[in-house]
């Protein structure tokens, strides 16, 4: 498999001033054409091993080759191989969309009707057309994180990063970005590294995932791998009469290892969810109506939670909802 699309890293480390490791011996392989989520909360590490991949930060120790130039030694034809979309949009108020695109091709050598092109094209993709002549600081905040992402495909790049580039963004302007990345990595054979704290897009968008937590990989793979990891569906029943409520924890409990549930009954199935139907069967024999059953799949949180203890800020946020 050629490494001219792909990521590699072996011991990457940063330590800033004061033995603060922020980055402490990771290990990564990114396939060509593989959308990687790189998960965790506020202060993990992600943004950091992004600086250092994008070659804005050097390391402090390891290595890494990104679409197979050395971070280090070769920093500028990384650079030439890569887009990058940031946490700060770096975009200049008063200038328009389109003066964006104009002065980013220009920056890359395109030729005047190339960069047009290319420009127009963008623009249209990312659904900034009728909003290209208006000035930056007239944008919301998602039109900014679109042209950001425009920007970052100028030179059709081979690998692109992004780093949270949907926090603070609506629930419309975030699916809609999510459906660029797609098609850029599935029509475009574009390589993406995106760090994220929302679960929903890690599990939506990401072939593989890599969690990070105090500057070290604590879990990777597949999201549906990882699940399974860490446990067993849930089972969840509400009975029409709260009466009820013990009786339908007894019955479950013949199907697994009971678990919170705040109106209800909830146990971890032992034999997954295939144990549905005969919870179900046995709810009825026992003549318990039931206002509201529900089977609950494992989730990236609670691969989190048994490897950190702790939940991702994200957990929250599973409808689209911005964390505050």
């Amino acid at each position: 498999m050629s490494n001219s699309h792909g990521i590699e890293a072996h011991g990457l480390e940063r330590e800033f001033k004061g033995g603060i490791r922020a980055v402490d011996g990771i290990d990564l392989h990114v396939a060509p054409g593989e959308i990687y989520g790189f998960l965790g909360p506020n202060g993990a590490g992600k943004s950091t091993t992004v600086h250092m991949l994008t070659t804005l930060l050097p390391p402090t120790g390891g290595r890494a080759t990104v679409a197979g130039y050395d971070v280090i030694s070769e920093g500028p034809r990384v650079r030439a191989a890569i887009g990058a979309a940031l946490q700060e949009a770096a975009l200049d108020p008063l200038l328009t969309g389109r003066e964006h695109l104009r002065l980013q091709t220009a920056l890359h050598g395109m030729p005047r009707p190339e960069a047009k092109r290319r420009g127009d094209e963008l623009l249209e993709r990312v659904g900034l057309s009728e909003a290209a002549d208006r000035k930056v600081r007239g944008y919301s905040g998602g039109m900014k994180r679109r042209l950001d992402l425009a920007l970052a495909l100028a030179h059709s790049p081979r690998i692109l990063f992004l780093d949270e580039p949907t926090t603070g963004l609506d629930i419309q302007s975030r699916l809609a970005l999510w459906q660029e990345v797609e098609r850029l990595a599935t029509e475009e054979d574009v390589t993406v590294f995106l760090t994220t704290q929302y679960l929903e897009e890690a599990d939506a968008l990401a072939g593989r995932v890599g969690i990070i937590d105090h500057g070290r990989i604590v879990a990777e793979g597949t999201p549906a791998a990882l699940k399974a990891q860490v446990g067993r569906p849930t089972v969840e029943a509400v009975p029409a009469d709260p009466s009820e409520r013990e009786h339908a924890a007894a019955v479950l409990a013949r199907f697994g290892d009971p678990c919170g549930s705040q109106d209800g009954a909830a146990v971890r199935l032992r034999t997954g969810e295939v144990g549905l139907a005969d919870v179900v069967r046995a709810l009825d024999a026992e003549h318990i109506k039931v206002e509201h059953l529900q089977l609950h799949q494992p989730s990236l949180d609670d691969v989190f939670l048994a490897k950190t203890g702790r939940s991702l800020e994200g957990a929250g946020d599973q409808n689209g909802r911005v964390p505050t």
